[in-house]
């Protein structure tokens, strides 16, 4: 391949495993990898003698292959302006991936909330099947890390965002999941119309073999205008008896259309019921998503720090009957909290506690409701603040309606501050 030449801007876990794969699959192209952070970590570059610019982002992608851009780096990022005025394509991480593969078998999932549980879950549900499978995406492990290393006959789970799919071109999911779309990452797209078209892109390319997997609960999508040539198959919650649901770990609304959707997607690939329903019944949510990390005095303490938008903490409402005290806010990225101060009235809440930069925001609108709350400003303050009111019975619940980026350095970080403090809390004031 040589004469190709390659940018590719963002140098985390997806960005290095592009760099990654063009060495792998392309020896013969030039790469350039470009990150603004002064210091990011290049040792995987290093070993692999890829040329690096740090501290910068004015680079010249003119002639270039090809513009790969991290999820992270926005479309406004100067490089990838500079690309776009030169006639560069710009792709995203999983279009080089999926350029780099031959022509891969892959369920594509995304949605607002719930992409992570959908694809673990479809992903179990598949290798109950009998299938080889491969989990990554957004979920974990870059896409990119599988060119030149996954079987010919696997199928891979993939789960995509919005940032993700934005950038797409060729990429084509044989089954595309879409969950949800409910109003996340505005101050990035701009736009609830932006934000859907993007998580729209996913069915684009699909052919008529191909099927699209929707939630019919969701408004937004039996409105919207649906791309590509897939088959429509469309779930909703009243359909729980067409799996185990019973019998299943997972709870909540929102936990019932995860099950719902890997069920869908697994009947679209050929796996019996009756294995996909022993993959539910044995299923685990991953780590932050209505995890029970502690129980003191008889109260639980739940993480649910992945809720970082409003739907997603409504939704999370629904899995318990009484007694919360709820944990809310964060940093800001755009979207009403209307709709949750809403169901906070009419929900399980007996008590909520208002931290980070959101605060005076959820306040306003809890105000407008009638919902009691106290502003606790941290996370500390506002466990042991939930723990000294709560009652045997009682769930102490982080599921914050926000991103982290004010106080932590992600969601993941913002879950184990609040499992460390849960150990350590006295309950009950005592």
């Amino acid at each position: 391949m040589s004469g190709e030449r390659y940018v590719v801007v963002g140098l985390r876990r997806s960005g290095v495993a592009a760099c990654e794969a063009l060495a792998r699959c392309r020896p013969g192209a030039e790469v350039l990898a470009v990150d603004r952070s002064p210091d990011p970590d290049v040792t995987r570059l290093q070993a692999l003698g890829i040329e690096y610019v740090t501290g910068r982002d004015d680079v010249n992608p003119a002639g270039a292959t090809a513009l790969v851009k991290s999820p992270g780096v926005p479309g406004d990022a100067p490089p990838v302006r500079a690309a776009r005025a030169a006639g560069v394509p710009v792709w995203s991480e999983v279009e080089l991936a999926y350029r780099l593969m031959d022509d891969p078998r892959i369920v594509g999932i995304t949605g607002t909330n719930g992409k992570t549980t959908a694809t673990e879950l479809t992903g179990a549900m598949l290798r109950a099947g009998g299938l080889n499978v491969e989990v990554a995406g957004n979920v974990g492990r870059a896409l990119c890390e599988l060119p030149g290393r996954v079987a010919r006959d696997a199928w891979i789970v993939c789960e995509l965002s919005s940032f993700q799919l934005e950038d797409i071109d060729r990429f084509r999911a044989r089954v595309g999941v879409v969950l949800n779309v409910t109003p996340d990452h505005l101050d990035r797209h701009g736009s609830m119309e932006a934000y859907l078209g993007a998580k729209l892109r996913l069915l684009e390319n699909q052919a008529p073999e191909d099927t699209a997997v929707l939630n019919g609960d969701d408004l937004l999508l039996r409105a919207a205008e649906l791309p590509g040539a897939g088959r429509r198959v469309w779930f909703d919650r009243s359909e729980s008896g067409r799996i185990d649901w019973q019998h299943a770990v997972i709870r909540g609304e929102h936990n019932l259309e995860n099950a719902l959707a890997a069920a869908a997607a697994s009947e679209a690939v050929g796996v019996p019921a009756a294995a996909a329903d022993a993959a539910l019944r044995s299923f685990h949510a991953p780590p932050h998503r209505l995890e029970l990390v502690a129980e003191r005095a008889g109260v639980a303490f739940v993480d649910d720090s992945k809720a970082t938008n409003p739907e997603a903490t409504i939704k999370a409402l629904t899995a318990f009957r009484h007694g919360l005290r709820l944990i809310l806010g964060g940093s800001l990225k755009g979207g009403s909290f209307g709709p949750l101060a809403d169901a906070v009235a009419a929900g399980p809440v007996s008590g909520v506690h208002l931290i980070g930069q959101a605060a005076e925001v959820i306040a306003a609108e809890l105000d407008r409701a009638g919902v009691a709350y106290q502003r606790d400003g941290d996370l500390p303050t506002a466990v042991a603040a939930a723990a000294a009111h709560a009652r045997a019975g009682d769930t102490v619940l982080l599921s914050p309606a926000c991103a982290s980026f004010d106080q932590f350095r992600d969601y993941e970080h913002r879950g184990e501050e609040f499992q460390r403090l849960a150990g350590e809390v006295s309950v009950g004031g005592g």
